[in-house]
């Protein structure tokens, strides 16, 4: 833009959700009440109460103040969140804290993250299939007649 080349970012320097164009955002200084629906991506940087569905993307930035309930196909939380979370993938940043329920695909936990609440995964896995330990014999209850232990004896010098 105004003639010079924009930088590409560092993989390091990249947003947490990246996949997604945003198309709505609440700024720092804005206060919105309400419903929010949309089939684009949706980041959040100022207070918001209400209810946020998109099949995009979700970027709770971290100045953002969230209460409601969210369906989101990725979301990323560096701000606060209180409410239910249902989405395919959950990523909650170090700066990130989340008071309500997840149900989702993927859970990404940054050391430093708050959540209180409860996590319902719906992946298609099966747990392991376990079989008891089989029961162990003592050393020395072989079959009798058997050697079970065998050192060898030490050689001496004498025996020469």
């Amino acid at each position: 833009m105004f003639g010079k080349e924009k930088k590409p970012q560092s993989p390091a320097m990249a947003p947490a959700v990246p996949s997604a164009r945003i198309e709505t955002v609440i700024g720092p200084n804005a206060h919105f009440r309400g419903e929010i629906v949309s089939e684009g991506g949706i980041r959040v940087d100022g207070l918001f109460e209400g209810s946020i569905e998109t099949t995009g993307n979700l970027v709770i930035g971290e100045s953002a103040k969230v209460i409601a309930d969210i369906k989101a196909n990725n979301v990323s939380v560096s701000g606060a969140v209180k409410g239910n979370i249902t989405g395919n993938r959950v990523e909650i940043l170090e700066t990130g804290r989340v008071w309500g329920d997840l149900t989702i695909n993927s859970l990404l936990l940054n050391e430093g993250a708050y959540l209180r609440g409860q996590t319902t995964m719906h992946a298609d896995i099966e747990p392991p299939q376990l079989e008891p330990p089989k029961p162990r014999t003592p050393p020395g209850a072989g079959r009798p007649g058997t050697i079970v232990d065998v050192e060898p004896m030490p050689t001496t010098d004498l025996e020469e």
